[in-house]
């Protein structure tokens, strides 16, 4: 797999943080399991949870997501739709936030790990392996 330069877009594709590479999420978002994700990365083997616990602050990230969603829905409805109804509201920001339940978790924990996780791009582990082994080597015979 082709690795991604840029950190933007591998936050938008899902990928590792680090490698840019490994996924985030082991199964497709509208599955059953949207939201299990592997202990670390496939590639780079880094821990994709840094401490017990880190993932509650995405909930933050959430909601932050779900209130741009609620006020989205609710003014695309009133232009759309002509002032309808109090019950057209309800209903279309329900099935609207359903439908998105499992991007909003899974672009919430990313921006979570991006941005918290302590976690940087390191370009040399999308080297060829025999160039990484030998700057990793070349490395620690200075030390």
């Amino acid at each position: 797999m082709k690795p991604i330069e840029s950190t933007g877009l591998a936050l938008l594709d899902l990928r590792c943080p680090r490698c840019h590479q490994g996924k985030l999420f082991s199964h497709p978002a509208y599955s059953t399991k949207f939201a299990e994700m592997p202990a670390h990365c496939p590639v780079c083997n880094v821990a994709y949870e840094p401490e017990p616990g880190f993932y509650w602050g995405a909930m933050f990230v959430s909601y932050g997501f779900s209130v741009a969603i609620f006020a989205f829905s609710g003014v695309l409805c009133y232009y759309l739709l002509n002032d309808p109804a109090v019950w057209v509201y309800v209903l279309t920001v329900a099935v609207i936030v359903l439908a998105t339940t499992p991007l909003v978790l899974r672009y919430s924990r990313a921006l979570m790990l991006y941005l918290f996780g302590g976690i940087t791009y390191d370009p040399r582990l999308n080297e060829p392996a025999s160039r990484n082994l030998n700057s990793f080597a070349n490395r620690s015979d200075t030390n």
